[in-house]
Order: C-alpha cells, then sequence, then structure tokens
C-alpha cells in the first residue's frame, strides 16, 4: 500500500507539473484550452471553469492538455485563440514548457532537500584510492589492488568516488578499462563490472578507504568511560591499522575485561584511547553505535543548496545522456530500463525511508521526464519540438500523411519500449521470474 501510496504521490505531482507547463504558456500566448486531464481515458471526476474542462481521468500514466484548434484533423475556423493559428515560435514556447517545468522541478525540490542538511558518506567525495576488494569480485580478478588510486574510466577521469561509480553503474557485463596510479606506475587495466541487485548495476567490488566512526555511545557505558565521543574515527585496534567495522567488533569481542588499546582521530587529530569491553545483556560491548564509514552533515545555506542542486541535477543528467547513448552503443543493458512498476517499487521503499528520500527520488524521476520528453521521437514534445525545425528549415508545413508518418514511426518506438521496461519490471518480481522458463 505504501509503494501504491507513493507512486501515486510521486507520478501525480510530476504529471500535474509538466502539463502546468503546456497549459500555463497556452494561456499566456492566447490559446483556448478545452481539457486539462492528469490521466488517460474514461473520465472520473471533473469540472468545468470557463472554457475549460479540469479532469482527472482513469489511467494514471500520463496526463494531457487539449488545446482548441490543435490537430488539423479538427474543425478549424482560423480563430486567433486556435493552437495552429499561431505562429512556429509561440507553438514551440507551449510545447517546450511542459520538459522545462519538468526540469526546474528537479532542481527545486533537490535544493528543498539539500538545505534540510543531511549525513553523507565523506569518501564519495575523496580520490579514489581503493582500500580493499571483495573476496570473488570483478575488481580482485582483474588485479586492482589497495592502494591503488583509479585515474581514469574508459577515458574519462575520475576524481571521485562518486564519480567513479556513475561511470561503472551504467556498464554490468561491459568490459571497461581502468588507468590505475600504483606507487607512481601507471597501468591499464581491464575489468568486467558484475550485474548487483535487481536493477542490474555495475559493481567492480573495490572499496574506498573506510574507518568506522561511532555514532552514538551509551552513558556509563566502557566506551564513553574511557573518552570516546560521538564523531571519533577508529583508525587502529589493537595494533591493527585502517581497521573496518566488522573486524572492530571481533576485536572488542574478544577483548572482555581486556584493555583494547584504540588509536582514534577526532577534530583532525589523532590519539590513543583504551577501552575496556564488558558484558552487557548477552553481548560484550563498548556501548558505541558504530558506522563503516565516516559521515559528513551537508548544511548549505539557500544559495549554495541551488547550487548544490544544479550540480546534483547535472551530474544526473550526463549519467542519463550517457546510459541512453549506451543503449546504443551496447554499453549498458536494457534491463537496467525501469517502468512504472520498478517506480512504485522505489517510491515505496523511498517512503519508508523518509520524506527526503521520497523527495529526491522525485526530483530524479523529474529530470528524467523532463529529458525523456525532449528527445526528439514524434508522439513526445521532442518528436512535435523537431517537426516544428524541419518545417522552419524547409520553410513549408509537412502534409499531414508526412506527419502521420513520423507519429507512426514514433508511437511503435514508444511502444517498443514500453514493451522492454514493463518487461524488466515483470522479471524483478521472483515468483514472475520463476515462470519464465528462458530465465
Amino acid at each position: 500500500m505504501n509503494s501504491i501510496l507513493a507512486f501515486v504521490f510521486v507520478l501525480g505531482v510530476l504529471i500535474f507539473v509538466h502539463e502546468l507547463g503546456h497549459f500555463m504558456m497556452a494561456r499566456r500566448i492566447g490559446v483556448r484550452v478545452l481539457t486539462f486531464s492528469l490521466g488517460f481515458g474514461p473520465k472520473l471526476i471533473g469540472f468545468r471553469r470557463g472554457d475549460t474542462e479540469y479532469c482527472i481521468s482513469a489511467v494514471p500514466l500520463g496526463g494531457y492538455v487539449k488545446m482548441a484548434g490543435e490537430n488539423p484533423d479538427d474543425p478549424l475556423t482560423g480563430a486567433s485563440d486556435e493552437f495552429l493559428s499561431k505562429s512556429k515560435w509561440q507553438r514551440f514556447q507551449v510545447l517546450v514548457m511542459g520538459p522545462v517545468m519538468n526540469l526546474a522541478l528537479a532542481v527545486i525540490v533537490m535544493a528543498v532537500v539539500l538545505y534540510q542538511g543531511a549525513p553523507a558518506p565523506a569518501f564519495e567525495q575523496q580520490p579514489v584510492v581503493v582500500g580493499g576488494t571483495a573476496d570473488q569480485s570483478a575488481g580482485k580478478a582483474a588485479g586492482i589492488q589497495p592502494g591503488d588510486r583509479i585515474v581514469s574510466v574508459d577515458g574519462k577521469h575520475v576524481e571521485t568516488w562518486e564519480q567513479f561509480y556513475m561511470e561503472v553503474m551504467p556498464k554490468a557485463n561491459r568490459q571497461i578499462s581502468l588507468v590505475v596510479d600504483r606507487g607512481g606506475r601507471t597501468l591499464e587495466i581491464k575489468a568486467v563490472p558484475a550485474p548487483v541487485g535487481k536493477y542490474t548495476l555495475g559493481d567492480l567490488g573495490v572499496l574506498p578507504e573506510m574507518h568506522p566512526q561511532i555514532t552514538s555511545l551509551q552513558h556509563g557505558a566502557p566506551g564513553y568511560e574511557a573518552g570516546l565521543r560521538p564523531g571519533d574515527l577508529v583508525m587502529t585496534a589493537a595494533g591493527e591499522r585502517d581497521v573496518a567495522q566488522k573486524r572492530l567488533v571481533e576485536l572488542i569481542k574478544a577483548s572482555e575485561g581486556k584493555p583494547l588499546p584504540l588509536v582514534i582521530k577526532r577534530n583532525g587529530v589523532e590519539q590513543e584511547i583504551s577501552v575496556t569491553p564488558r558484558r552487557i545483556g548477552n553481548a560484550v560491548m563498548i556501548g558505541a553505535q558504530l558506522n563503516a564509514f565516516e559521515l559528513r552533515t551537508v548544511e548549505p545555506g539557500p544559495f549554495e543548496a541551488l547550487k548544490m542542486s544544479l550540480d546534483q541535477n547535472w551530474t544526473w543528467a550526463k549519467l542519463i545522456v550517457q546510459t541512453l547513448g549506451g543503449l546504443f552503443t551496447r554499453e549498458t543493458s536494457v534491463k537496467q530500463l525501469m517502468g512504472p512498476v520498478a517506480i512504485a517499487d522505489l517510491s515505496g521503499t523511498a517512503a519508508e525511508q523518509g520524506w527526503l528520500q521520497l523527495f529526491s527520488l522525485m526530483a530524479m524521476i523529474s529530470l528524467n521526464l523532463g529529458m525523456l520528453n525532449l528527445m526528439p521521437i514524434p508522439v513526445l514534445d521532442g518528436g512535435h519540438i523537431a517537426i516544428l525545425a524541419l518545417e522552419g528549415v524547409s520553410r513549408r508545413d509537412f502534409s499531414m500523411k508526412v506527419k502521420e508518418k513520423m507519429l507512426l514511426a514514433g508511437f511503435v518506438l514508444l511502444l517498443m519500449l514500453m514493451v522492454t521496461v514493463i518487461y524488466n519490471d515483470l522479471m524483478r518480481i521472483q515468483w514472475i521470474e520463476r515462470l519464465v522458463p528462458w530465465r
């Protein structure tokens, strides 16, 4: 139920904003709007105000704004309030405002989310220095070693772990070329990211240098009594440098009643602390809540949040373009494409984590929706814009027969895309996948 409600909320907002863009620009240039609908198909509820009927329709996978004189098949009177009576520039403004509103919504929503402040992994903004490789991972099999600094992926320079993940995730089961700096020597390593999760994202299994961070402490417990404080990073435990969270827990459990020497980093300065774990309830512990890696708190002001949102959306936009381009070059698997079922699943998961996660997902989907609608595929806004542009270059309007063929081609392409994403969505449901013999 949470997934359905979150899906309806996210999709409803995105569709409303998109169609509102078309509606407002049409009204601004003097076009009479006949219908403003959220959804397609039979109308469920609605009301009329002036010349416009506002309604909610049965199929919630889109919406439409019907304008007077929008299609050549409509009875045209040549009145100034008909869509086709307007200049190509004015019609372009109406068509482009839907996607533009989605792009603007993505920036605004993400800025609001970032302005709230949130913890984020510190290593995401750090250089891509490998701290370790997972057992039986693609990175380990390719020969990547701890201490290696990954400089580029397929010729694209990567400065941070965030950039590295963005380059690798779309390339599951595709060979990639890594340039690695190993002790001053430059090496080229070939690797094939393994598909991970139901969305088949590429993963090499290489891990950053991570130090456990203490997020909270129980008053009166051994950790607090020894002088540990929230925010401390554990650098060394029992003489073991760069100890991981799992290993730290093992050392704590093995040190019941014995001093456990730690080297922690606080405010950039390392210091030694000795803590004696003891049994509390059924477990040996120091009374500390540990995170596997250091967290940084993002607390920007309004203008900084807007700038960060623009940067984040630009990063997402490049990833979208890269993914779409990869579909044609076969560098990106079509299995990564998601449809309404997957979006509902993601919406439900995000809603369970909190409204910040749900709104972050909304921003990302809104950006996707805006960019996809600008693609020059007939039926989409971008296709209509492309036809307008071609008519402008040729200085003549195409015949209805030519336009119908263009729209038919676009419809077939869109239908193929819909079948693909719905198939992907269904195959992510385990009991359905088990019924398919070729999976």
